[in-house]
């Protein structure tokens, strides 16, 4: 694949999730509000599974650009030992985030807001992930 369609590529990726990312941190800075407002448990919550949704499919694009990242360098150089490791990497960081929000949410339950607790920690794990992701960029070819 040519530079050009690269950079097309990487740019139709990373075009998006800058405004995704503005979107989601408004979002959750309303959920705050929400909370802080008393708002019922049900509308706190509500707002809250809006910004997964957002932060879900900022963290799937930085995946995306990753994956195609790799699967580009291994076809050119024959090694699929990144792209492996990089898809356990994943595979792991959605385990992690479970197990720890969960036990977030068993710590407080049954008391009310122990989904709010769980979703909290999705997020925050989330963006913490994205993130991470976001710094890591492609080495320079000399």
């Amino acid at each position: 694949m040519n530079k050009t369609k690269i950079l097309l590529t990487a740019f139709l990726l990373c075009n998006p999730l800058l405004a995704n990312l503005a979107m989601a941190k408004n979002t959750i800075e309303d959920c705050q509000n929400a909370i802080l407002n008393q708002e019922t448990i049900a509308q706190s919550s509500r707002c809250l599974d809006g910004v997964i949704a957002e932060v879900d499919r900022e963290l799937q694009t930085w995946v995306n650009l990753h994956t195609f990242n790799l699967e580009e360098k291994a076809l050119v150089n024959g090694r699929y030992s990144a792209l492996k490791m990089f898809k356990r990497s994943q595979s792991n960081f959605i385990t992690f985030r479970e197990n720890d929000c969960r036990w977030q949410y068993l710590a407080i339950s049954p008391e009310q807001g122990a989904g709010l607790a769980y979703k909290k920690c999705y997020i925050l794990l989330s963006q913490s992930r994205i993130t991470e992701l976001s710094a890591i960029s492609e080495p320079e070819k000399s």
